[in-house]
């Protein structure tokens, strides 16, 4: 017989089952917009690049990739897709036609502030349970690898 506590008392296994539960909810949420949960992030991301690059600078799709933590290839799919949607324009660079420099368009602006909206409203509806929210926030920062110092510009774990 093993003293094992069974999957319950598995960080692990929790974690999984925690952003499955979590993944479906903000799936559920964005539909409506017809994004996907990638589409989101990348979209968010661009969106979120832009408004913090020095002046005339745009976002490059590799910033882009290395922001949302995804892989190359797919962010380039899912810029394309957004691309045909009409969210969000590619353009070579100006000194290096292999980079593609990002421009979120207006109606790419508008479709991301709504989805920013419905995923903080699915976020804070799914965490409503959570006791001590700024415990939680300073584990997962923990786990997602953020400096103390990244933590820290948003104002310690709340």
């Amino acid at each position: 017989m093993s003293n094992s506590p069974g999957p319950g008392g598995s960080p692990g296994f929790l974690l999984w089952r925690t952003t499955l539960r979590w993944q479906r909810s903000i799936t559920g949420a964005l539909r409506p917009l017809e994004l996907t949960h990638v589409q989101f992030v990348l979209l968010a991301s661009v969106w979120w690049l832009s408004d913090h690059a020095d002046a005339g600078q745009r976002p490059s799709q590799r910033q882009a990739a290395e922001h949302a933590e995804v892989d190359a290839m797919m962010t380039s799919q899912v810029l394309r897709a957004l691309e045909q949607c009409g969210l969000v324009a590619r353009a070579a660079d100006a000194t290096d036609a292999r980079v593609k420099r990002l421009t979120v368009t207006a109606t790419g602006r508008r479709v991301a502030e709504k989805a920013v909206t419905v995923v903080e409203a699915a976020d804070t509806e799914f965490f409503s349970s959570v006791r001590e929210p700024a415990l939680l926030l300073d584990v997962l920062g923990q786990l997602a690898g953020q400096s103390n110092e990244l933590q820290a510009k948003r104002g310690g774990a709340s």
